[in-house]
């Protein structure tokens, strides 16, 4: 049995992941940390990581990034894994994220989705087939209204998975408006749509002469997100310190 600690066990993922958990008898959320307490969880809940004194095996984070450098800090200090699912973390953070790695086991993806890692995965041979035989390259990703950022960072992993099989050979296009001119072979374009409720949908187009090859990618939940970050934690625990990805998880 592996114990859970939910990190932002009160937000909208924490909640998502403690009904997965329910589910599954592998895994146990033991505690949660979170400056809010609805008194609705079925286990303790601390204000912060060093008040919790419950024996887990490794932490889950789906919180802001706001509160991830004191996470780390008391990962260090507890020597316990993480699995580290809050976004938008800065450049000072990422690199906190690589000394904290140096000291105990940091699982940390773009995307949780185990489909989508899997998609990473399947990009890369088709790149090396296709791209050499004059296949264009392009990303459409579509997310709901209320997403501030564009591209998504999936987008972006997708590309750069592309890219890392091409020897970064090629740039990213992300907005042609602005320049008529023919599209450069090497270019991977890249667009971003908003509206309603779309959870995150994905499609990476591979636009060759007289045929196309796609492949897409929806979620239809944060439920998705929630069953990886499940298993990441299931990889995770046990594991000695260095820098793991989703890649890890479903290799």
């Amino acid at each position: 049995m592996v114990r859970i600690i939910m990190h932002g066990c009160s937000g909208r993922m924490g909640k998502v992941i403690a009904g997965i958990v329910e589910q599954d008898p592998e895994v146990r959320i033991v505690a949660g940390v979170d400056i809010f307490d609805d008194g609705k969880a079925d286990f303790p809940v601390f204000d912060r990581l060093s008040a919790c004194a419950v024996e887990a095996d490794v932490v889950v984070d789906f919180s802001n990034a706001k509160a991830v450098d004191a996470l780390l800090d008391d990962c260090v200090a507890k020597g316990l894994p993480v699995v580290l699912c809050t976004t938008g973390l800065d450049e000072a953070q990422l690199a906190r994220v690589e000394e904290t790695a140096k000291k105990v086991a940091v699982l940390k993806s773009a995307n949780m989705s185990l489909g989508v890692n899997l998609l990473l995965k399947l990009l890369k041979d088709a790149a090396r087939t296709l791209a050499p035989a004059g296949f264009d390259m392009e990303i459409v990703e579509r997310h709901h209204n209320r997403k501030v950022d564009a591209p998504s960072g999936t987008a972006m992993a997708l590309a750069d998975s592309i890219n890392e099989a091409m020897d970064g050979k090629y740039h990213y296009v992300y907005d042609r408006s602005q320049v008529r001119a023919q599209r450069d072979p090497m270019e991977i374009g890249i667009s971003a749509v908003r509206g309603g409720n779309i959870t995150g949908d994905h499609v990476v187009i591979f636009a060759g002469q007289d045929e196309v090859v796609e492949f897409h990618h929806a979620a239809f939940s944060r439920s998705v997100f929630g069953k990886g970050a499940v298993e990441a934690a299931k990889f995770l625990a046990g594991k000695p310190a260095g820098k793991y990805d989703m890649a890890d998880v479903i290799g």
